[in-house]
């Protein structure tokens, strides 16, 4: 990719669906990582990371899929500086309109010495390689030289000038753990200005992760040090504290636009969407105080404020709410709505539905309207997400009975639709009618999970308001506290599967997103096994 003719403009790479995923706990199968990335086109980012292609066979399906689907942004494989890795990437973004391969390779002398147990030169010789055999596969190639900040400048602008000469076209920068403050990070962009006269010739880009806090701070350092390209992801959400939040660079550059002169081709009236769709396919929350998209935002709880604000809104609000999609949205359905009011409300959503799965949308939303006395934008973006998750379902709730009474232990009664079409039953008894469900789901599948994390949440306000549910079960090894015979799964090995699901009865809610935790982490155990046959480190 060739710098964009607008000295001012400012570039958008999201890696949502690489190192977002990366997140403890995530795991997006192919379907709802096509759903973030059309969103993320309509939110207008310039490059989408879609994934680490050789990592398994279904993130190379995910990334082939957005490759060939998602118009717009460029589509970005990540690929470490190893030939196998770069052909695969390449392989899975070749139907790309707009294909980019990224690899990477440390540059730390602590990563040289304790991860790849090498020398300066062989990384040296490894990255001019790697860079080499990208660019003739793909003419868009960027190339990161790991852990960049805690590198020996001198060191890394002598990797950065082989990767410039073998053809690289972006050149980014990762703090990858974390540790730079704002004033270093820019000096030491400086320097490499200095040593390696070709940045001035590819894209600079930046990628700052959040240990410290400093990742958004960091990132705009970066830029008014020269770089043009942002990596970010939606809600912050990455490895360790996660990455630069995306919503916070676009509202930064579009606030403060007059006095740092730069700006982003991004439509931020999705953010608030983009953020929601993301929160409820990870399984992640928004922290209510979350700068731009938490629920606190645009709240003022302070006198001295509400009045100020009831006066003039720019007495204390910076932004818009309508700016960045947290008002404005009627859309609005009721009971006796149809399937054609339906439609044309989704597709206003950015969802085109046809089909059986208009109709089977239809049925839930029948039955959520007869609860609710108005249906709202929120809820339909709520369960569409649902239904997205209920694809992939591996194991399924047919039916549940739940006793609950202050005279004796809540009980519970399941009968739950396995891989196979078997249905299985189980009871319990449990603290409480939740507990006693999950526990009888786990007796109807035979798998004995270790609850991690429940949280509820509503989907709007109200008494009616739909509830929306997220789980986190771990899968272990007898001996390890945790029963199960998952095949696959090592002694001593975790194995953590997340689950989400909406409804107006939180019994209903909680029972579904337990089923789907469990999936994800069978499946998870499942590709892991595979990998391991696949790899030569286990039999079939």
């Amino acid at each position: 990719m060739t710098k964009p003719e607008d000295p001012n403009r400012v570039l958008l790479f999201d890696t949502t669906l690489r190192d977002g995923e990366q997140s403890p706990g995530i795991s997006l199968n192919k379907t709802e990582k096509l759903e973030i990335a059309h969103q993320l086109a309509r939110l207008g980012v310039d490059v989408i990371e879609a994934g680490f292609p050789i990592a398994s066979p279904g993130d190379f399906a995910a990334v082939e899929a957005i490759a060939r689907e998602v118009e717009g942004p460029i589509i970005c494989g990540l690929a470490r500086a190893h030939a196998a890795d770069i052909e695969r990437a390449a392989d899975a973004v070749r139907d790309s309109q707009r294909p980019r391969i990224h690899t990477f390779l440390s540059t730390s002398d602590i990563h040289i010495e304790h991860q790849l147990q090498s020398t300066r030169e062989d990384v040296l010789g490894q990255a001019r390689a790697a860079v080499a055999h990208a660019r003739a596969l793909c003419d868009d190639v960027e190339f990161s030289p790991m852990d960049a900040t805690r590198s020996d400048v001198e060191f890394c602008a002598s990797v950065l000038q082989a990767a410039i000469e073998e053809g690289a076209t972006t050149i980014n920068i990762p703090d990858t753990v974390g540790y730079a403050t704002p004033l270093e990070y820019a000096a030491f962009l400086r320097r490499l200005y200095e040593l390696v006269p070709g940045l001035h010739d590819v894209v600079l880009s930046v990628h700052c992760h959040d240990d410290l806090g400093l990742a958004v701070a960091n990132s705009l350092a970066g830029v008014q040090a020269g770089a043009r390209q942002v990596e970010c992801a939606v809600n912050g959400i990455g490895e360790r504290a996660g990455n630069a939040s995306l919503e916070e660079l676009i509202m930064l550059f579009r606030t403060r636009s007059a006095d740092l002169g730069l700006h982003t081709g991004a439509e931020s009236t999705e953010i608030a969407r983009t953020s929601r769709l993301v929160s409820r396919l990870t399984g992640y929350p928004v922290q209510p105080n979350k700068a731009v998209v938490g629920r606190n935002a645009f709240a003022h709880e302070s006198g001295i404020h509400q009045d100020g604000v009831l006066k003039e809104r720019s007495t204390y609000e910076i932004m818009d709410a309508r700016s960045v999609g947290l008002e404005g949205n009627d859309i609005v359905l009721g009971k006796h709505s149809g399937r054609h009011a339906l439609r044309q409300a989704l597709e206003e959503l950015g969802h085109r539905l046809d089909g059986a799965a208009l109709n089977h949308a239809f049925q839930r939303f029948k039955e959520i309207a007869d609860v609710k006395k108005q249906v709202t934008a929120m809820d339909l973006e709520a369960l569409v997400t649902d239904e997205l998750r209920g694809q992939a379902a591996v194991y399924e709730v047919e039916w549940f009975d739940v006793e609950a009474s202050t005279r004796r232990p809540p009980h519970a009664t399941v009968g739950v639709r396995t891989p196979e079409g078997e249905v299985v039953e189980g009871s319990f008894t449990g603290d409480g009618p939740v507990d006693a469900i999950f526990r009888a789901i786990s007796a109807a599948t035979g798998i004995d999970a270790r609850l991690r994390e429940y949280r509820v949440g509503a989907v709007t306000g109200g008494e009616d308001a739909l509830g929306e549910v997220s789980v986190v079960v771990e899968l272990g090894r007898p001996g390890d506290a945790v029963k199960t015979d998952i095949p696959g799964v090592l002694d001593g090995e975790r194995v953590t599967g997340a689950g989400q699901a909406v409804a107006t009865d939180i019994i209903a809610a909680s029972a579904t997103a337990y089923v789907r935790a469990l999936g994800t982490a069978v499946r998870r155990a499942r590709v892991a096994a595979e990998d391991r046959v696949a790899a030569g480190t286990a039999t079939p």
